[in-house]
C-alpha cells in the first residue's frame, strides 16, 4: 500500500522557465518544501543571484526553449550535478495572438516551438531518469485554453499549442505508467503574471490566480502517491461550463 504522500527529502525536480512569474513561484515553493532543484533558464547567472537558493539544493543551467540542443544538455547537467531526477515541471511558455485575422505563421511557429516542441524535447531527455527514479512526476503547465475555446477573442494559436501540450501529457502517461511515472496537465485560468497583462478577454486583474496558488498545486502533485494520479487538473478563475 502506498504511503499517503511521497517523501520530499533527496528528490530532485527540474523546472523550466523558473526565472520569473509562475516558474519562480513554483521554484520558491518546491525549494521551501525541501526538494533539490535544477532550474532551466536563459540566463543562469542572473537567475541564481535573483533567487538566492541554497547551492547545496539548487543548480541553475542554461535552457532556451528555442534552442533545441539545450533541452538535452540541461537534463544531462542535472544528472551530472545531482545524480538523479525525480520530477519535471514544464513551465516555460509564451503567448501570442494568432487568429484568422491577426498574427501569422511566424507567431504560430513560435508558439509551437516553445509551448509544445520544447516540453517534448525535455520530456524525452528526462524520461529515462524519471523511470529509474521509481516514482517520477511530470507536471505540464497547460491552461484552460488547452481544454476549450473560450470565445471569439481567444488566440487560436495559443489554444492549439496548449491543446497539444495536454495531448503530450496523456501520451507521456501511457508511455511511462508501468515505471511509476505519473503525469498531470495542470490547466489554470488566468494567472497574475506579465504574460497576460493585456490579453483580450482574460479574467480581469484582481480576479486572477496568484502564482503562489498554482505553485501550491504543483507541490501537491509532486507528493501524491502512484495510486492518486490526476491526469488533468483544471483550475477556473470564473464560472464556466464544464469540459
Amino acid at each position: 500500500m502506498d504511503a499517503p504522500v511521497l517523501p520530499v527529502a533527496g528528490r530532485v525536480v527540474a523546472i523550466s522557465g523558473a526565472s520569473r512569474g509562475l516558474g519562480r513561484a513554483i521554484a520558491e515553493r518546491l525549494h521551501a518544501d525541501g526538494y533539490t532543484l535544477s532550474l532551466g533558464v536563459r540566463d543562469p547567472d542572473a537567475t541564481a543571484r535573483r533567487l538566492g537558493f541554497d547551492p547545496e539544493r539548487a543548480s541553475v543551467h542554461r535552457f532556451d526553449a528555442e534552442d533545441a540542443e539545450t533541452a538535452g544538455s540541461w537534463i544531462a547537467a542535472t544528472i551530472a550535478r545531482h545524480g538523479r531526477l525525480d520530477g519535471l515541471v514544464n513551465n516555460a511558455g509564451i503567448f501570442r495572438k494568432v487568429t484568422f485575422e491577426e498574427g501569422g505563421e511566424a507567431d504560430l511557429d513560435a508558439l509551437f516551438a516553445i509551448n509544445v516542441k520544447a516540453p517534448y524535447r525535455i520530456t524525452k531527455a528526462a524520461l529515462p531518469h524519471l523511470r529509474a527514479a521509481g516514482h517520477g512526476r511530470i507536471v505540464n503547465i497547460a491552461s484552460t485554453d488547452g481544454k476549450r475555446v473560450r470565445d471569439a477573442t481567444a488566440s487560436l494559436g495559443y489554444v492549439m499549442s496548449k491543446h497539444a501540450l495536454v495531448a503530450l501529457s496523456h501520451a507521456t502517461k501511457f508511455a511511462s505508467w508501468e515505471d511509476g511515472v505519473r503525469v498531470t496537465a495542470l490547466c489554470p485560468g488566468a494567472i497574475e503574471t506579465q504574460m497576460i497583462a493585456s490579453v483580450p478577454g482574460a479574467t480581469p486583474a484582481g480576479n486572477r490566480l496568484a502564482p503562489e496558488t498554482v505553485a501550491e498545486l504543483v507541490s501537491l502533485l509532486m507528493r501524491l502517491p502512484d495510486t492518486a494520479t490526476i491526469s488533468e487538473l483544471v483550475v477556473n478563475t470564473r464560472l464556466e461550463a464544464s469540459y
